[in-house]
């Protein structure tokens, strides 16, 4: 069973994207390096609750 998770950016908090991940497999949350519009360069982006 997949759930829909949202990543936020470390560097200025913005909420910027949303992905799935199966919660039975994954236990620690996810950590993507993306863009940030907001920040206009690529930072880490951490599951949020």
């Amino acid at each position: 069973m997949r759930e829909i998770v949202t990543l936020a950016c470390i560097d200025c908090k913005q909420r910027n994207y949303t992905t799935t991940k199966n919660k039975k497999t994954t236990l620690d949350r996810l950590e993507f390096s993306k863009y940030c519009r907001f920040c206009r360069k690529h930072t880490i982006h951490k599951e949020i609750k």
